[in-house]
């Protein structure tokens, strides 16, 4: 198949939307597929390199930061991209490049298959005043660009019932997004591990937190730190792998709170080094609500490292407590998860580690995609022959 991706950001950007995408693509040329990839650009300039095709735009960071419009829906990359004739777009934003493949899809009568990553009623105090407007105002937004879609990919059961509650008519299937054990889960000597933490300055008495992700407000860092704060325990140190427009208040309040000497932002982390920072962690923590999937969690998980979150209708049967990782809700659970973490260690590292390798792999999510591709063009084609004159 000739499959276009179309997607707002990529590489060199990096977040969870991104590293899907990265992921997809690969996993989809090992199959013998021919796939290009439609994005913007991070300047007024239009070019291809590498097989993706960036589009220029406009950046407009008072909406949400690092945010970039395209006001155009044709030019000669895009209709270069049409003159190639993929045989399905798989969006995976809702924005300027979902325009861009409706516009294409309509010339090319082919389906959209789209990915719905990013539920937009918890970002609300980016875009609206009141949250039960901007609820009101992203289901509306929802429902009215997958109406052009031919299927919906949700990635977890949370975001199908979430779309399901907005009156989106389009079939809905769940296909967990999968990660590149290759590229993110690496044997790391121990050596190297322990160079890494005296170069980072952490003392070798103190167990290993790790929080890996953008610095947004919606992640809730700050839940996180609270507690550790008043932890009776002081040996540990938290790492914040990891950039964002909330960086420079979460420091300021590490520091209003004492924890100076236990908090450490690291900044940005290359993909083929992370496996090195994740193995230095005895436990991985979030406290966000805001995910559809959490593609960190089972980074984390793929290397051994059991997860303490905040409980989310996202990590239903994926971290079980005291299987695989700890839910919390409340402080006090979030100490229980703690300790029950550091008895059991070994134990929740090893079902971690084989979970994900068994139920989450690239390559697992990228069978189950091609499947839903194949059936969604055979079914665009039944119904545009049943709409042909007679």
């Amino acid at each position: 198949m000739k499959i276009l991706i179309t997607t707002e950001c990529y590489s060199p950007v990096i977040n969870g939307v991104v590293t899907s995408v990265v992921n997809l693509h690969q996993e989809l040329i090992n199959l013998g597929h021919e796939v290009r990839i439609l994005t913007l650009s991070g300047k007024l300039r239009s070019f291809k390199k590498d097989g993706v095709t960036y589009i220029g735009s406009l950046g407009i960071g008072k909406v949400y930061p690092g945010a970039r419009v395209a006001l155009k829906t044709e030019n000669v990359y895009l209709k270069n991209l049409v003159e190639w004739e993929p045989d399905i777009i798989h969006s995976q934003s809702e924005f300027s490049t979902f325009q861009m493949a409706r516009h294409m899809a309509k010339k090319l009568h082919i389906p959209i298959v789209h990915t719905y990553h990013t539920i937009y009623e918890d970002y609300t105090h980016y875009f609206s005043p009141n949250k039960k407007w901007g609820k009101a105002m992203a289901a509306r937004f929802t429902k009215t660009i997958l109406k052009h879609t031919a299927c919906v990919i949700a990635p977890t059961d949370k975001v199908r019932y979430l779309l399901e509650d907005y009156g989106v008519n389009q079939k809905i299937q769940v296909v967990p997004t999968g990660i590149n054990l290759e590229l993110y889960v690496k044997e790391v000597e121990n050596t190297k591990k322990q160079q890494l933490r005296d170069r980072i300055g952490i003392p070798r008495n103190h167990r290993v937190l790790i929080s890996v992700g953008r610095l947004a407000k919606e992640k809730n860092l700050e839940e996180i730190f609270r507690f550790l704060s008043t932890l009776r325990t002081g040996n540990f140190t938290l790492l914040i792998v990891g950039d964002g427009p909330h960086r420079s208040f979460l420091e300021n309040y590490v520091c209003e709170l004492g924890l100076s000497d236990k908090v450490i932002f690291i900044g940005m982390v290359l993909p083929e080094e992370i496996s090195a920072y994740y193995q230095l962690g005895d436990v991985f923590v979030s406290a966000s609500n805001s995910e559809t999937q959490g593609l960190t969690y089972l980074e984390a998980m793929a290397n051994g490292i059991p997860a303490l979150c905040r409980k989310d209708a996202c990590l239903e049967n994926v971290i079980v407590d005291g299987v695989n990782g700890w839910q919390f809700s409340s402080y006090e659970e979030f100490v229980k998860g703690l300790e029950s973490l550091r008895k059991h260690r070994d134990l929740l590292s090893q079902n971690a580690r084989l979970d994900v390798i068994s139920n989450y792999s690239s390559a697992v999510f990228v069978k189950k995609v091609e499947k839903i591709y194949r059936n969604a063009i055979q079914q665009y084609s039944v119904k545009e022959k049943e709409l042909l004159p007679r």
